[in-house]
């Protein structure tokens, strides 16, 4: 029988993502690939994978799933404070950033993220899903990669490329946030717009609007004025552009921007963010903060020299209390029941 885990509880849009399809934009291929590629990397490398795996995307809501294999190493990162294992009949909590073990029957239940927008759940060795164009990653609206095209559902088994895999347990010590504060330059488009759009841009606090989702976070928040009306000829779109409307609210284009558009662009959020900006969610509130050339290049190799190194600061996490065996060798109570006999 193929190894899979067995979806029970879908949540909101969960997909198989990995950091996607890049340089296939000028086929009209749009890049989409994780929110959060820092989240995604923290997984994989709990887990025992490359940092750019595909891992399971979790949005906005609750995951859960029964382990259909021989066991299973599982490693959980981003917003989401930890998961919950229950093995026979007792139930143990694993806090995010440990990877654990669990085997055949056993349920893993995911909380929604806490304080934004998303968290990866990894399986070591990954899932057996074929690559679409170079990706694993999902990008629904046109039902292109992941599993089937499509968020998951309901009693959908996602198979597994190892049948076993029983790890030792280990942790990483990160902090993971959702920002104040995202570092931007001027964008390709600055002559469209007002000395006074710039001011208000890098002054004012914008919200991320309910309408928002992978394709970008629609911004609610002081309007930004034009200098000159009217749209420009289609451009490339990248990742952070800070797009701008006709109204004068700005749209930040994440994952599954669109390959191509005619909004001019105000600012561009700069590399390093564009992970934490995948971690906000509606109702979130974010500044701006400009700076320079010089400035985004030298954050842009601070991370990634961090993640870099992150392999090397894995720690023991402390023996197999959290595996399953433990678990089933275990007398766990999973109820209380009356102390009087019956009559």
């Amino acid at each position: 029988m193929k190894p899979v885990l067995r979806i029970l509880e879908p949540g909101l849009a969960a997909s198989l993502q990995d950091c996607g399809r890049p340089g296939l934009q000028r086929f009209g291929v749009p890049v989409s690939g994780a929110l959060d590629a820092v989240s995604l990397a923290l997984a994989n490398i709990l887990a025992g994978n490359p940092p750019g795996a595909a891992a399971i995307e979790i949005l906005g809501a609750g995951f859960a799933f029964e382990i259909e294999a021989e066991s299973v190493t599982l490693a959980l990162a981003g917003l989401a404070g930890g998961f919950t294992l229950q093995s026979g009949g007792g139930e143990i909590r694993v806090p995010a950033l440990r990877s654990a073990n669990a085997r055949r029957g056993d349920i893993v239940r995911i909380p929604p993220p806490a304080g934004g927008a998303v968290s990866y759940l990894a399986v070591e060795g990954g899932f057996d899903v074929a690559p679409v164009l170079g990706s694993r990653s999902t990008y629904r609206r046109a039902a292109l990669g992941g599993y089937l095209g499509r968020a998951f559902q309901a009693g959908d088994g996602l198979p597994l490329c190892l049948a076993s895999s029983s790890r030792a347990a280990v942790r990483i010590k990160a902090d993971i946030r959702t920002p104040d504060v995202l570092h931007a330059m001027r964008g390709p488009n600055a002559a469209y717009f007002s000395p006074g759009a710039f001011e208000m841009l890098f002054a004012s606090a914008y919200t991320v609007a309910p309408a928002s989702d992978r394709m970008g976070l629609r911004l609610q928040g002081p309007v930004l004025e034009r200098a000159i009306e009217g749209e420009l000829a289609t451009q490339g779109a990248t990742a952070g552009a800070l797009q701008v409307p006709a109204d004068g609210q700005p749209i930040l284009l994440l994952a599954d921007r669109q390959t191509a558009g005619g909004y001019p662009r105000i600012a561009t959020v700069i590399g390093a963010d564009i992970a934490a900006a995948g971690r906000l969610a509606a109702g979130m509130s974010v500044r701006f903060k400009e700076v320079d050339r010089e400035e985004a290049v030298r954050l842009l190799r601070e991370q990634r020299a961090w993640l870099a190194a992150l392999p090397a600061a894995l720690e023991p996490a402390g023996g197999d209390a959290l595996t399953a065996e433990h678990l089933l060798s275990s007398n766990l109570i999973g109820g209380v029941t009356a102390g009087a006999a019956e009559e």
